[in-house]
């Protein structure tokens, strides 16, 4: 009998959904051509986007698909939209948590992108999403989305220090300056992160960006496990075969 309990108390801190650290934080769009390679060529199939953010991929997409993006953070939505505006698109945005999202339509394509599910943090929370992708998807939709291969190698090494992981200023002028530590609670296959602020060159706080790793034989099972084929896994956005020394696990499914 074990006589410790898992812990649950995992999170993201406030500070990473402010919208503008988030933004500047996160500038790049290196996954931008593999999402729009993989949806419908005739550019009129409706794209379903869980954890959009402040739209980061939800807005280009929005130039030739029609988009639906969900988030439960207000702030990053509201960004978003102030985004999409800016950018002349139409995306219909709504907040709800992807574990119990019940929408009135489905959808030739579901994404999840940028390592999202890293923030399901326990099975049933994963098995809650993915009936949900099932439910949204149309008859021989495709489901994509994208996660860490675990490194538990690169994790022992960050644990032994505390390291820049970025250094920037913010649109609205802040000066960010974030600094990392992590370490591993095995039993859970939870990554702790703490994320170190320091705003205007002044500690501000820490705070955690807890993730829960996905090995690769795990994901495959559960995926099979609720009804999806695994049409293709790659190790990056450039398609390559993914192999023990991936950085990523890329899935296409059917």
């Amino acid at each position: 009998m074990l006589n410790d309990k898992i812990n649950t108390e995992y999170k993201v801190g406030d500070l990473i959904y402010d919208a503008p650290i988030y933004d500047g934080l996160n500038t790049f769009l290196s996954d931008l051509a593999f999402y729009e390679k993989w949806l419908p060529t005739d550019k009129k199939g409706h794209i379903l986007e869980l954890c959009c953010g402040s739209g980061r991929l939800t807005i280009p997409l929005a130039k030739a698909h029609h988009m639906c993006g969900v988030d439960n953070a207000v702030s990053m939505l509201a960004q978003a939209k102030r985004k999409a505006s800016q950018a002349e698109v139409t995306i219909d945005f709504v907040e709800a948590d992807i574990r119990t999202l019940n929408l009135p339509q489905k959808f030739d394509v579901i994404i999840i992108p940028f390592n999202s599910i890293h923030h399901l943090y326990t099975n049933q929370d994963l098995f809650d999403t993915l009936t949900v992708v099932k439910k949204h998807l149309k008859d021989g939709g495709l489901f994509l989305f994208d996660c860490y291969n675990p490194n538990i190698q690169f994790i022992v090494e960050a644990e032994k220090a505390l390291n820049t992981m970025a250094d920037y200023v913010t649109e609205d002028g802040r000066k960010v300056l974030i600094k990392q530590t992590m370490s591993y609670e095995s039993r859970a296959q939870i990554n702790r992160i703490e994320w170190h602020y320091f705003i205007n060159d002044q500690f501000h706080s820490i705070q955690n960006v807890d993730m829960r790793l996905y090995f690769p034989q795990e994901l495959d099972t559960y995926l099979k496990m609720f009804g999806f084929t695994i049409m293709h896994k790659f190790g990056n956005f450039e398609e390559e075969a993914f192999t023990n020394a991936s950085e990523k696990q890329v899935f296409i499914c059917k």
